[in-house]
Order: C-alpha cells, then structure tokens, then sequence
C-alpha cells in the first residue's frame, strides 16, 4: 500500500471507527497492519491500552522507550505488568549513556535544554524502533493538551512515516480510571501522589490542587511536549 492509498483508507476509516469502542479500533487496525506496535510509557492511559491489547492481539509488540531517568515506581509498574500478562516489553534505549550525555552536553541537560535532552533520549530512540512497523498505537487523549485536542483515533503520522492509531482519544481522565478499577489494572502508584502525567524523574513534579494536569511536565518552562506527538 504506497502513501496515497493509506491517506485515503485512513481518512475514511477515521470517520468509521470516531464512534467505535478502542477494542474495536485496535482489532481493525492489528488486522490491516499486522507489523504494529504500541508505545507504552506505564501511564493509567497505557496500562489500559496493555490489557486491551492482551485481549484482542496479545502477539503484538509493545514497546518502551527507557531514557534511563524514569521514576523507580515507574519500573516497578513496568515489572508487575509484565509478570501479570507474561508480557516482554521491548526496550528501547538511547544511543548515549547518561554519563556519555553529561561529558558532551555538560549535566543536568534537561535544565538547560529540555529540548535536547527529550530529542536525544526519546525522539531519537522513537524514531529508530518505529522506522521498523508501519503503525503504531498510542494512548494519547484529546483532553490532555491542547496540542492534543485535533488528534483523530486513526491518522497518518507525517512525523515518523507511519499510520498512527489513538484509540482512546475521546476517552476522559474519568473513563480512563473507571477502567482500571472496573478490571482491576496494575498502575503506576505515582498517580495517587499527584502526578496525573509522568515522564522522567528530573522533570516531573506533583500536581497542586487547580492546576492543570500536564502543569508537572517541565514544570518552570515552556515546554509541554516531548516531541513524540506533533
């Protein structure tokens, strides 16, 4: 299938599939697409996506990006998963250490240039594993960002050069966590200390009461993506 031919079968299977459920999406999009994988970063929303996926295609790849900061609770979710469903996740590292990272960009990267920490130990990473599928699923919703609110349940990622799948973009923080409790999920236990959104450890923060969801992602500056989704 060239370029042309997938803009057109995506455009019409996003009007179809707005109204289906995300297990439905994600079987039609395993089905079309058998070299898929989905990117998990242990959030609420990911571990949902984990155990639909384990439902409807546990063969597919699950795959995530270990930037070598992540939160210890973090990695112990990553585990319990993992023992839960006998799944492997695939890990996907940096091409530099953080030690290699510190003597070429000096320490702390991620306070002096968020930016180029994000694009050396995710968009890099990101870029290399997906170059190796041709979709991918991600548990992005539209309610989390602005930069977030057009993002259609299927769409072309001119980013990465692939069909991307967003199966519960319309889905609410409330949806999201009715799901676990109603399934029982394993989750990151750093969502009851306020943090509604969890990247690395060194910028991550709790979130106080009133202010936005994502206010503890690079927190003191105007970052608020990693570059992953456009």
């Amino acid at each position: 299938m060239n370029l042309l031919e997938k803009e057109d079968l995506i455009k019409i299977k996003a009007e179809e599939l707005e109204g289906a459920t995300p297990e439905e999406i994600i079987a039609w999009a395993v089905a079309t697409f058998p070299n898929i994988t989905f990117a998990c970063s242990f959030g609420a929303e990911d571990v949902v996506l984990v155990d639909m996926l384990q439902k409807v295609s546990p063969s597919t790849d699950v795959f995530y990006l270990d930037t070598d900061y992540h939160f210890k609770e973090t990695y112990e979710t990553r585990d319990a998963i993992a023992d839960r469903y006998g799944l492997e996740f695939v890990r996907v590292s940096p091409q530099i250490t953080p030690e290699e990272q510190a003597a070429q960009y000096g320490e702390a990267l991620w306070s002096v240039d968020p930016n180029q920490c994000c694009a050396i130990r995710k968009v890099e990473p990101l870029t290399r594993i997906l170059s190796q599928y041709e979709a991918w699923i991600t548990g992005i919703r539209r309610d989390q960002a602005p930069t977030r609110a057009n993002s259609k349940k299927v769409e072309y990622d001119y980013k990465f050069g692939l069909v991307k799948f967003n199966p519960i973009a319309d889905w609410t923080s409330e949806d999201v966590w009715n799901y676990i409790r109603e399934n029982n999920l394993i989750y990151n236990p750093l969502h009851d200390r306020n943090f509604p959104s969890i990247g690395c450890e060194q910028c991550t923060r709790a979130v106080m009461p009133g202010e936005d969801p994502r206010a503890g992602r690079w927190s003191g500056s105007e970052k608020t993506e990693c570059g992953l989704h456009k």
